[in-house]
């Protein structure tokens, strides 16, 4: 029996060894450090009563900053297919009032905006129909700031989506003898929105991460309770490391859910 040619032995390994290298080099090895992070802080917190102590304070804010994120953004998806509409209408009195809207709204910080209308517009409302101001609690007032503010991006997305869609369609749909109402509801919208999920998705993730902006107004959301907690305790790092935890677990499951539907979409397309 000959001995195994050197160079077709080389060969056949590197040829093994390639697909592998290239497997390990696609891992998602941010995630593998972000876990095992992740897995400290938890022993941390199971195991150290102190930590025990402060994710218990903090987490009882979660269901705060879930409850503002999810009304705020599904009013602000509300408001933004309407001003989607708006946007690409043909009568210029709707389009300039809808453009006016989303200049000034993406025009002026978040931050800015929600000081405004829970301090000036609500007020100034509240004033118009003689109703007390103390009526409207912080919670709603931020959750409407959330809203108008996002508002304005997810008009932005729903008209470039609306745009993506051939004018053709639109023109077929009128020939077969359907109102423009028709046209957009059963053909234009329905192929929209699946396009533009991936990125409603992407401002859902980023809407949880706003609703810190909250704490400036008092609401009891897990930053404001750990701003008082740290304040009066001076656990500083212990709380601010916890609360960053929080965060960070919730939008990378949040991320990962996003990740998963834009691949389902696309093969959906395909």
């Amino acid at each position: 029996m000959s001995p195994e040619n050197p160079e077709s032995f080389n060969s056949s390994r590197q040829s093994r060894i390639a697909p592998a290298v290239e497997r390990m080099a696609n891992w998602p090895w941010w995630l593998i450090v972000a876990i095992v992070i992740a897995l400290f802080i938890v022993l941390q917190i199971i195991t150290n009563q102190r930590m025990s102590v402060i994710f218990g304070a903090i987490s009882a804010g979660i269901g705060i900053t879930i409850r503002v994120t999810l009304m705020a953004y599904s009013t602000a998806v509300v408001i933004g297919l309407i001003v989607g509409f708006a946007r690409v209408s043909s009568n210029k009195i709707i389009l300039n009032v809808a453009s006016f809207y989303v200049e000034v709204v993406r025009g002026v910080p978040i931050l800015v905006l929600l000081m405004y209308i829970a301090f000036v517009a609500v007020p100034l409302f509240a004033e118009a129909f003689n109703i007390r101001t103390r009526d409207f609690p912080n919670e709603l007032r931020v959750i409407l700031g959330l809203a108008i503010a996002y508002g304005a991006f997810e008009s932005e997305i729903f008209r470039a989506g609306i745009q993506s869609i051939e004018k053709g369609q639109m023109e077929a749909a009128r020939a077969l003898g359907m109102s423009y109402f028709q046209a957009m509801r059963y053909i234009i919208l329905p192929q929209a929105i699946r396009r533009v999920l991936p990125a409603l998705g992407n401002d859902f993730v980023a809407m949880l991460k706003d609703s810190s902006l909250v704490s400036v107004l008092g609401v009891e959301d897990i930053t404001q309770i750990t701003k008082l907690y740290a304040a009066s305790t001076f656990l500083f790092f212990q709380s601010y490391s916890i609360l960053a935890f929080i965060y960070l677990s919730m939008t990378v499951l949040l991320s990962r859910l996003v990740r998963t539907l834009e691949t389902r979409m696309s093969e959906y397309r395909r």
